[in-house]
Formats: C-alpha cells, structure tokens, sequence
C-alpha cells in the first residue's frame, strides 16, 4: 500500500481504524523518515498539482497495539495514523520545489527555523521530527529506572532520580497549551557570535529539563541534544485520559519510556560534541597565524656611501 498516495484531511476529521493500520509485516524499521533519491522518488497528485513525496511517514517501531493497555490503540491510530501523517504530508507539499527539498529533516527544521522568523514550512518539519522522535522515546513494558552512564548523570545533575522525574513531570505538566517537555544534553557553550568558547570537560556538560511550545524543539538552540521527550499537546492523551495530563506524565514515565532508546542518544551525543569539538580545535589552529622570521635590515647605497664618509 501506498502510505501517500491519500491526501491529507482536516485535523478535525477523524479516521477509520482500519484506514490508519500499517500492512502487516515481521517488524517495523526504527527508522521513520528516509531520503529517497530523485530517480526513486514516489509521485502523488493531490487537488491536481505533482507533488514529490520526499519523506515517508512510516509506523512506530511497534504495532499499535503494543502499548496498551497504557496508551490504546486507537491513540496511535488517531495521533499517529493523522495528526502524524499530517504533518508528513504538508511538509512535503511545502518543500517541493523549494532549496529545502534536498535537506534532511533535521537541517530542514534548523533552517526553517531561521532563528525564530519561522519560514513556512517550519510547524510541519518540526512536528514530524518530534513525532519520530516521541515514539521512539517509547516501548512495550518502558519505564523503570535507567542504569549505566545515564543513571550516574542524571544523578550527578538532579540529585536523584527522584528530583528528576519531578522536575521532569513539573515541566511538562506546566507547559502553558500545547507543547513538548525535553530531557536534554547541553554542552557548555556560549550560543554568541562575538564569545569565545573554550573547550571544555565532561564536567561541563549537563543534562537538563527544558519545555517547548508548540512545534519548537530543542534541535534549534544550539548546543543542547535532544535525549527524551514527551508530547503534552491534547491530541496526545486526550482519548485515554481526557483532561487529566498530570496522570498521563505519570504513566508515560513510570510505564512508557525507553531508557534504552535515551542511552543510545546520549552516546551518540557524545559523539557529536567530541566531533565539534575536534572540528572547533581544527579551526583554531589554522586560524592562529604562521610565525614570521624579523625583516632583514635593508641599506641603500646612499647610506653605505654615508658610512664610508664617517
């Protein structure tokens, strides 16, 4: 089946069921979003103008129904199946033919960013990152406690475990509207043209708890990287908790979350700051400038012709 070959509908239209299930498989890719050559590229019309389809909304990397009895699966048909879709779609139709139609995802919702002027195609980029990255974020028997490095940080950051979720719940719970709620790894830099940031040690860096309105994630400040998230937007809970977001923070963190999956980022984290940081260094030393041997003393006859008066 072709998961793009039906146009978008309104948000305030629901889905049938079976319109949202994926075609039966042996297990679902982790990764959601891919890039596919021009040659290869899926062609779909919608209100009878060519759309080139670039990015592939594709399932959680669980059925549907894996998370229940915690999550239903008719909140991952009807937040997945359409509001996720949604997004894909859009965005699609907003890059066709534009620079951003060769930029992956994450550059796309970077740039489109534009420091806060959001371009047009901002709100749908951002939101099918964050949708990816939220399911992810999640898995069949999640919860618990996390163990290794990213135990002894957040211990080292927080306090405790305990001061963390929280903090962590508080944040989310606390997002005024619609919006997002954030473990994050921050590098220690300054994120200003004219400072000079030096390097620093694994001390310096820090995770933190951060909330976003909105589509806004923390992919464009620079500097932080994303680890977890949480979608506080109604849509999110709504079927399965009506109003009571408070109780569903509680059960996606005691319940839901892959600390797997955040340990993963955090390592690939990690390696992202050692490569900036190798980068930053590589910089510095081919800007530093080349010493010079002193200007020989350059006499002209005249002065020879001086000292030979003497």
């Amino acid at each position: 089946m072709n998961w793009l070959s039906s146009s978008s509908t309104a948000a305030s239209t629901f889905l049938s069921p079976s319109a949202l299930l994926p075609p039966p498989t042996h297990g679902f890719s982790s990764v959601t979003f891919k890039v596919w050559k021009k040659k290869n590229r899926c062609i779909r019309k919608a209100r009878r103008i060519e759309i080139s389809a670039k990015f592939v909304l594709e399932p959680p990397p669980y059925p549907l129904n894996a998370l229940e009895p915690i999550m239903s699966q008719e909140t991952l048909e009807y937040h997945w199946g359409k509001h996720h879709r949604t997004y894909v779609d859009n965005l699609n139709s907003q890059i066709d033919g534009t620079d951003l139609e060769e930029k992956s995802l994450e550059d796309t919702v970077v740039i489109s960013y534009n420091k806060g002027d959001f371009l047009p195609a901002f709100n749908n980029a951002a939101q099918a990152w964050n949708h990816d990255f939220f399911w992810e974020s999640m898995k069949p028997g999640g919860g618990g406690k996390p163990s290794g490095d990213l135990l002894k940080l957040i211990e080292r950051d927080f306090g405790s475990f305990e001061k963390f979720l929280d903090e962590f719940k508080t944040a989310a719970a606390t997002q005024f509207g619609s919006g997002w709620a954030w473990l994050a790894y921050k590098e220690s830099k300054l994120d200003v043209g004219n400072a000079v940031n030096p390097l620093s040690s694994d001390e310096d860096k820090k995770l933190v708890v951060v909330k976003t309105p909105n589509a806004v994630n923390p992919l464009v400040w620079n500097y932080y990287h994303p680890l977890l998230t949480i979608d506080v937007w109604e849509h999110a809970y709504y079927i399965d908790f009506e109003t009571r977001r408070p109780d569903y923070i509680s059960v996606f963190m005691d319940k839901l979350v892959s600390w797997d999956a955040v340990s993963s980022r955090l390592e690939q984290a990690k390696a992202r700051m050692m490569e900036r940081e190798k980068e930053a260094e590589r910089k510095k030393r081919e800007e530093k400038p080349r010493s010079s041997e002193p200007n020989p003393e350059i006499y002209s006859d005249s002065d020879a012709e001086l000292g030979a008066d003497e």
